[in-house]
């Protein structure tokens, strides 16, 4: 049998490249070796402030998103969380198992909780206990994961240990997999890549649009002038021209930088058409998926069939050992 992988993201609408690399594309190529289900998490998201009718929008449009990446009915299951109710009763459950002491250790409690000081609300400390039904419900045996989640898995794993240890071997202790890419910062250089800090590049846009993003991206900092040399490894788009650019290529730009044969404005330019092309497919894709939004509908409610099954056979089995229902 194949092991399970289960993920998930946020529905934030169109995703950026830090997306993409970071962890979609992972996703795609792990279909081919798994068994994979990955879900939009829609109740993870109103746990802050949130307006009704414009999450329905961003779900769809999230959902239509990964189709365009290659997330299809043939190769996983992909479904909106909500449409699974099984994960808020596996969430409740797991919450008896949970210590109070270990989700107030969680850093990212932490700052959204500083984010969002005017709704500290109990959805924000249960959070990964969400995450772990979801993990758990699939019996996931990996799940791909970036840094800032690392804590979560490793509290999943705990509540795993302990519902094991308590009712009865049931969930496998899920591990890991991190994907290709490096962490890719946002156009600042600094921080995460965000839509919200408006430090994002759309997988959708094209090469004038990924150029006016590019145009003031901040690259090394010793590129003053354009006789100045730069260290490539410093800079930011260096490392996503790693992920888009043909290798020769990268050795000239590598060269151009540290002995400034090239400007950073030419080498934005030869990234934007890089990242275009690269991405084309999935451009395409999603402006057929708009044009017929019913597909989209049905991809997400095929996906949602797949998984309630597994999640049925799961609460059958959790029920029973825990004595309830």
């Amino acid at each position: 049998m194949k092991k399970v992988i289960l993920s998930g993201i946020q529905p934030t609408g169109i995703l950026h490249i830090g997306n993409y690399f970071g962890a979609i594309e992972n996703w795609v190529g792990l279909t081919d070796e798994f068994e994979c289900f990955y879900t939009i998490v829609d109740l993870h998201a109103i746990t802050i402030d949130y307006d009704p009718e414009e999450l329905k929008k961003l779900v769809r449009e999230t959902g239509a998103t990964l189709i365009a990446c290659g997330l299809t009915p043939e190769n996983c299951a992909l479904f909106v969380q909500s449409h699974v109710r099984e994960h808020t009763e596996l969430c409740w459950l797991f919450n008896t198992l949970t210590a109070l002491g270990s989700l107030e250790r969680m850093t990212q409690f932490k700052d959204k909780s500083a984010q969002h000081k005017e709704n500290i609300n109990a959805g924000l400390l249960n959070y990964p206990i969400l995450q772990a039904a979801d993990i758990a419900m699939y019996r996931a045996d990996l799940v791909p994961v970036g840094e800032d989640q690392s804590q979560h898995l490793e509290l999943t794993r705990e509540i795993v240990r302990k519902f094991n240890r308590k009712f009865g071997d049931t969930f496998p202790l899920p591990e890991t997999r991190i994907g290709r890419a490096p962490r890719i910062l946002g156009l600042d250089g600094k921080n995460k890549m965000s839509k919200s800090l408006d430090n994002d590049i759309p997988i959708t846009d094209d090469y004038d649009e990924i150029m006016k993003k590019l145009a003031p991206a901040v690259t090394d900092e010793r590129r003053k002038r354009l006789s100045d040399p730069g260290v490539p490894e410093d800079c930011n788009l260096f490392t996503i021209h790693k992920l888009v650019t043909p290798e020769e290529k990268i050795k000239e730009i590598h060269e151009g930088c540290t002995s400034a044969g090239i400007g950073c404005l030419d080498c934005k330019k030869i990234l934007a058409q890089n990242l275009a092309d690269h991405l084309k497919p999935v451009r395409t894709r999603k402006q057929e998926l708009d044009e017929h939004p019913d597909e989209v509908h049905d991809i997400l409610e095929k996906g949602a069939e797949k998984a309630r099954v597994k999640a049925q056979e799961t609460m059958s089995m959790v029920r029973e050992r825990m004595g309830i229902g």
